[in-house]
């Protein structure tokens, strides 16, 4: 039987009175107790999650190869396999016309679940472009990142898919997020370079300082600047070098935060209900200031892997948060939160 609103108190004192020690944008802290549902399909693989206007909570369950939805009180489960196997849905996000959009990144394809579960596909016309990280723009359409590649996609509502060849070639985009501006920022994981892309396709790229630091998630902060994770370890193929925190503002002026812990690497980074930033790190989340302070906090009394998390932002400026931190744990097979108050 599937478990739920399981209030698990964890053993960092310590650390929480260091966090109400800090200056927090909105004045929220948590007490560090996570609740959690147990996903009642085995090694589904929670990946990435996305919160409705109604405060539920979708995600992607790219071991099981579906869609999966809660409630925001954790009730009422429901789960929407794909129509086609082996799809490996992989980021979702809201999209302006009310709707969960997400990736296939293995199937190829561009996909929208309606509330009531109604999907539909689209097949990018770049076979085997392995789409990654989607955000919705500030023109209404969902951009997407094509990692195999190397070029950003744009679908709008109706399903209309423009590609955009990133000049870099092969440089391997792996997330994408929403600025302030308008644009789309996105990391060039191979290139070592954060890109921007207009509404209308102007690029323009940006170095990082070192040139093996593997950009990977990226997402708009509450300082109106892009922060994004630089990832460390063997993956696609490389061997990054980076275990950081980064700061892009709007001007392309980039800064660093090393990470407090080494192995393994930082996955997924989003803004908290405390206007934070925060991010995934197999058992911990950790929790970056504006200033680029940083701590790192437990969410598992045992093994653990945080993937995904939101508090309603989705890589976009976060004028939409609520007052809870989701996360995935693929090890624990679970979809989980934080509260903030």
């Amino acid at each position: 039987m599937p478990r739920y609103s399981v209030v698990r108190p964890l053993l960092f004192a310590a650390l929480l009175a260091g966090l109400g020690a800090c200056t927090e944008p909105a004045a929220l802290t948590t007490d560090g107790q996570v609740q959690d549902f147990v996903l009642p399909t085995p090694n589904s693989g929670p990946t990435t999650l996305a919160i409705a206007p109604d405060g539920s909570v979708w995600f992607t369950l790219s071991g099981a190869n579906a869609i999966g939805h809660l409630q925001a009180d954790l009730s009422g489960y429901r789960e929407f396999p794909l129509p086609h196997p082996d799809s490996s849905p992989r980021i979702i996000a809201l999209g302006s016309d009310g709707n969960m959009w997400f990736s296939e990144h293995t199937g190829n394809r561009m996909a929208r679940i309606t509330p009531d579960g109604v999907i539909t596909e689209w097949d990018i016309p770049t076979p085997d472009s392995q789409p990654r990280a989607i955000s919705l723009g500030s023109d209404g359409n969902i951009w997407f990142g094509m990692f195999a590649a190397g070029k950003i996609g744009r679908i709008t509502p109706t399903g209309d898919i423009t590609e955009f060849s990133i000049p870099t070639p092969d440089s391997g985009p792996r997330a994408l997020a929403t600025g302030a501006d308008g644009a789309v920022w996105f990391s060039e994981f191979k290139a070592s370079k954060i890109g921007r892309i207009t509404p209308d396709g102007q690029i323009s790229e940006f170095p990082l300082p070192r040139p093996n630091s593997g950009p990977g998630d990226i997402t708009a902060g509450s300082d109106g600047a892009l922060w994004f994770l630089e990832l460390s370890g063997s993956m696609d193929g490389l061997q990054p070098d980076g275990n950081r925190v980064g700061r892009i503002d709007l001007a392309g002026r980039v800064s660093e935060y090393p990470l407090p812990s080494a192995d393994p690497t930082a996955i997924n980074i989003a803004v908290g209900p405390d206007g934070n930033v925060w991010y995934t790190k197999n058992a911990r989340l950790g929790r970056v200031t504006p200033a680029g302070e940083i701590s790192e906090l437990p969410i598992a009394e045992g093994p653990a892997r945080a993937v995904g998390l939101t508090a309603g932002s989705d890589r976009q400026p976060p004028t939409r948060l609520t007052d809870k931190l989701w996360f995935t744990d693929g090890t624990g097979n679970r979809i989980a939160y934080l509260q903030f108050r």
